[in-house]
């Protein structure tokens, strides 16, 4: 039972997790993308010094420890879904965790360390997003895997 719990919260911290970065892929850049350069750039600017706060970085490091330690548990014990949610740890890991240390993170602080925020949106915004699909997608594999482990 105590399993099933941690693979729910397993779930749950996934799908949280994926569910914010489609939320940026669907509308939120698109939204940004309609305000002037000046005002995207300072408004993004702000949204990546807030997302530090403890809010969002529970769930994003929750998304990976969570699962990790859950997965390996399933599998010391012999439970069937213990690799689906390892394996979903593990997307995780490179899909989101990765992709956002290695790519979305330098291009967040070199926008925040621009004093131009037309062109460092300019410079910013494309490469950012498409990233973050990458994230998004990595982050709805690795919920289903989760989801999967439940069975």
């Amino acid at each position: 039972m105590v399993w099933t719990i941690f693979t729910v919260a397993s779930v749950l911290l996934l799908g949280l997790s994926a569910g914010v970065f489609f939320a940026f892929s669907s509308f939120v850049m698109s939204g940004l993308g309609r305000a002037s350069d000046e005002a995207a750039g300072a408004a993004m600017s702000g949204i990546n010094e807030t997302a530090l706060l403890p809010a969002f970085m529970s769930v994003f490091f929750g998304a990976l420890l969570v699962p990790a330690g859950t997965g390996i548990w399933g599998l010391v014990e012999g439970r069937d879904g213990g690799a689906w949610v390892l394996a979903a740890a593990a997307v995780y890991l490179i899909g989101t965790f990765g992709v956002t240390a290695a790519l979305n993170v330098p291009l967040n602080n070199r926008l925040l360390a621009s004093h131009d925020k037309a062109a460092g949106w300019r410079a910013y915004w494309r490469p950012w997003t498409a990233w973050n699909h990458v994230r998004t997608l990595a982050g709805i594999v690795a919920t289903a895997l989760a989801a999967v482990g439940l069975l």
